[in-house]
C-alpha cells in the first residue's frame, strides 16, 4: 500500500492521464482490471478559470472513483489556484495533479506542460499555487527528465516540488524532445527517488506484466504509472498485479469477451459524453482493441466510419462471427 499526502492507495499500480483516452468511462475499465489510482485527462486552468463548457465534464468523476486525481495544467500561478479549486470542487477528486510533463508543442512551447522544466522558478511558484488553491487536498506533479538531453534536470526539479510542498512526483523516463519515441530511461527515475523522501511513481515502458515488478525494483520507485500500454488493454493492470504479487499473469481474455468489454467502454462514453462524440473518440479506441488480430482489416476499415451506438453493435456482431 502506498500513501500519497495521506490518501492510502491499495495496488501500486496507476493509470497515466492521456488525453482523449482517460476519460471516465475507460477509467471504469481501468479500475475494474486493477488500476490502483486512476487520473482524468488534462485540464486547462484557464479553460476553468473561463468557466469553459468543454472543459468541465472532462473533471467527472466515475460511481466510487476513489482514490482518484484531476489532473489541471498551466503556467500562471494565479490562474493554477483558481483552477485547483474549481477542479477539486468539481471533480471531488482524492489528489490535484499537475501536468508539467506534456511534450505537445503547443502546449510545451506556449511555457505549460514541460515548458516549466525550463523554468523551474515559475514551477515552483506553480506548486505553491495549487497547493493554496487545493485546500489541503494532496498535489501531486508530473514531469519528465528535462526538456532534451543536454538539460535533463528532473533531480532538482523534484527537490524543489518536495521543498515547495508536493506530495508525490510521478516521472516519465523522457524528455520533452524525445516525446515518445527511444527507450525510456529508468536510471534518471531511480536517481529522483533516491534525491527526494516523498512517494515515487515511475512512468516510461511498462508494456508487458514483467515489466511492473521490473521497473519498480530497478527504480525503487513506490509506483508503476501505465500509459500506452493499455491501449486498447486494459487487461494489462491485471497482469501486472498477478505479477507484483507474485501469482500466475492471466492471460488475455478471448477475443469476444475483449470486444464486449469495449462496447461497454463505448456505451458508458456515451452515456457520459453523449453518443455523437462517444462513438467518434471510439473508432480510435475499437481500433486498439483490435491490435494484433489476424484478418481485422476489414473490420477496422469500417470502424474509422462509425457514428451511432447501432454501428459499433454491426461492427461487434461481424466481428464474432468471422473472427472468433
Amino acid at each position: 500500500m502506498v500513501s500519497i499526502g495521506g490518501i492510502e492507495i491499495q495496488t501500486p499500480l496507476a493509470l497515466g492521464p492521456m488525453a482523449g483516452v482517460t476519460d471516465m468511462a475507460f477509467r471504469t475499465i481501468c479500475r475494474e482490471q486493477g488500476a490502483g489510482l486512476t487520473c482524468t485527462e488534462m485540464v486547462s486552468a484557464k479553460a476553468l478559470c473561463y468557466q469553459d463548457k468543454k472543459s468541465i465534464p472532462l473533471l467527472k468523476m466515475g460511481e466510487n472513483e476513489t482514490p482518484a486525481a484531476a489532473q489541471i495544467f498551466g503556467s500562471d500561478p494565479v490562474c493554477m489556484e483558481e483552477g485547483a479549486a474549481i477542479a477539486r470542487e468539481v471533480s471531488g477528486a482524492d489528489i490535484i495533479d499537475i501536468n508539467m510533463g506534456c511534450p505537445v508543442p503547443k502546449v510545451a512551447n506556449s511555457g505549460d506542460g514541460s515548458g516549466l522544466m525550463r523554468d523551474p522558478a515559475r514551477a515552483v511558484k506553480v506548486a505553491q499555487a495549487v497547493i493554496r488553491g487545493a485546500k489541503g487536498c494532496p498535489v501531486t506533479v508530473k514531469f519528465r527528465l528535462g526538456w532534451d538531453k543536454g538539460s535533463i534536470n528532473c533531480v532538482e526539479f523534484a527537490k524543489a516540488m518536495e521543498e515547495a510542498g508536493v506530495s508525490a512526483v510521478a516521472v516519465h523516463g523522457r524528455t520533452k524532445v524525445q516525446m515518445y519515441s527511444g527507450a525510456a530511461n529508468w536510471d534518471w527515475i531511480r536517481e529522483v527517488k533516491n534525491a527526494v523522501k516523498i512517494p515515487v511513481i515511475a512512468n516510461g515502458d511498462v508494456f508487458k506484466a514483467a515489466d511492473a515488478p521490473r521497473i519498480l525494483k530497478y527504480t525503487g520507485a513506490d509506483m508503476a504509472m501505465i500509459g500506452r500500454g493499455i491501449f486498447g488493454n486494459p487487461w494489462l493492470f491485471a497482469q501486472c498485479k498477478a505479477a507484483l504479487e507474485g501469482r500466475p499473469v492471466p492471460e488475455m481474455p478471448p477475443l469476444a469477451e475483449r470486444c464486449d468489454t469495449a462496447v461497454r467502454q463505448f456505451e458508458l462514453a456515451a452515456a457520459n459524453k453523449g453518443e455523437k462524440i462517444a462513438c467518434l473518440e471510439a473508432r480510435r479506441h475499437y481500433a486498439w482493441y483490435l491490435k494484433g488480430v489476424p484478418h481485422a482489416a476489414y473490420y477496422k476499415e469500417q470502424i474509422v466510419k462509425i457514428t451511432t451506438l447501432e454501428d459499433v453493435y454491426q461492427v461487434t456482431a461481424g466481428i464474432k462471427r468471422d473472427l472468433c
